[in-house]
């Protein structure tokens, strides 16, 4: 079993980040209850990148589901689908999501099927606060590309019809499991990241 990953406590600052430091410190102040803050989504939402710099603007760990599951099986996730199918990924994503979500004062990154299990639904209502990053297909056709590092786009002839379909069924859970919804349809992830510390500030 691979150690514990942690995350080395970042600088605290975000350049160009349009938040006054006094907004920014009531919202450190306000997350000293330590809940995670969790993030869902379509691919090509910017999860990982706004999880990030959220996490440098609150001095938080951040940790991304899928590197974290790669990082512990030692093999990438096209692998795991390769090997597993679907169904096998999905198993170690929900055992993952069922530790991660028990943590306190991380910034969270999930996959973009993680919404499909009920089990993981509900760890990761009870797990912090959810916030769902709405985002358009033709957007994320600009963002992800077919191939073998998304193995659910692999083959498909049709990359917008394929991503029509998976939200389809995903986007009703991603809106039943947030809390917070920001959409991401023309943002910089710095903006975006302003958008999600205004909203936590006036919780």
């Amino acid at each position: 079993m691979l150690p514990e990953w942690r995350c080395p406590v970042p600088h605290p600052g975000i350049p160009g980040l349009r938040l006054g430091l006094d907004r920014l410190g009531d919202v450190l102040i306000k997350m000293k209850d330590t809940r995670n803050l969790i993030l869902v989504g379509p691919m090509g939402s910017g999860k990982s990148a706004v999880g990030r710099q959220l996490a440098r603007a609150l001095r938080r760990p951040f940790i991304d589901c899928d590197t974290e599951l790669e990082a512990r099986t030692g093999v990438d996730i096209p692998l795991i689908f390769e090997k597993e199918g679907e169904a096998g990924f999905r198993a170690r994503e929900r055992e993952l999501i069922a530790e991660l979500a028990t943590r306190q004062g991380i910034v969270l990154s999930t996959g973009g099927g993680a919404v499909l299990l009920d089990e993981n639904r509900q760890r990761l209502r009870e797990g912090g606060i959810v916030i769902y990053l709405e985002t358009s297909i033709e957007q994320q056709v600009k963002r992800v590309r077919r191939g073998e590092r998304r193995p659910l786009l692999s083959g498909a002839p049709d990359l917008p019809g394929r991503l029509a379909e998976l939200m389809a069924r995903r986007a009703p859970l991603y809106a039943d499991v947030a809390s917070v919804t920001v959409r991401t349809d023309g943002h910089r992830v710095r903006d975006v990241v302003d958008q999600i510390l205004k909203r936590l500030s006036s919780d």
